[in-house]
Parts: C-alpha cells; structure tokens; sequence
C-alpha cells in the first residue's frame, strides 16, 4: 500500500518532466514525437504551477524546511481544554492563598 503525498505526486511529476524533457532535446527524435513531448511539458509544467510548490530548484529545499520547521514548532501533546477542574482548582488556591496571607498580615 503506498501512501500518497503531495510532495510525493510532485516528485513524480518533476521525474515525468524531466523524462519529457530529454524527448525534446534528443536531436534522433522525430518532428511528430518533439511535438507530442512539447504538449505533455506544457501540461505538466501547468500541473505542477496549479499544486502550488515551488521549481524543482534550491527554493524547493528551502521550501520544504520551512515546512519540517512549521511541523517541529506544533506540539504532539494534547492541548488541554478550557474550563476543566484543574482550571477551577488553579482559582480557588489562588483566592485561598490571598486569604490566607491578608489573615496573617492582620
């Protein structure tokens, strides 16, 4: 079972482009297969400016770093939720503790 990625898919187009790309510039390929080549590298050029990502240059490593960090700075632990017990222990110790120190400060 594969699973799909977007970086994936892209790699894969970049793979088929280059592929495309050595079609066009074989001089032994005829008029007819330089031409078909030409329209496959349109439209894949077009797929891979639709997904977004950028050229397949030293902007795709930054890029991609820039997406490692974004996923590094997110926590796995499970944000706690708002307004559970602990929060109203938190508000009762404080008041407690602000009581207790103006009863000895008396």
């Amino acid at each position: 079972m594969r699973v799909h990625s977007p970086l994936g898919s892209i790699a894969d187009l970049r793979r088929k482009l280059r592929a495309v790309a050595a079609v066009v510039a074989d001089p032994a390929a005829t008029r007819n297969e330089k031409a078909n080549a030409e329209a496959v590298k349109a439209r894949l050029e077009r797929r891979l400016k639709e997904a977004g990502f950028p050229a397949g240059n030293w902007t795709d490593t930054l890029f991609r770093l820039g997406r490692r960090a974004k996923e590094i700075g997110k926590s796995t632990a499970p944000e706690s939720p708002k307004g559970d017990w602990t929060d109203t222990a938190h508000r009762v110790g404080k008041a407690l503790r602000r009581g207790y120190k103006t009863w000895l400060s008396d």
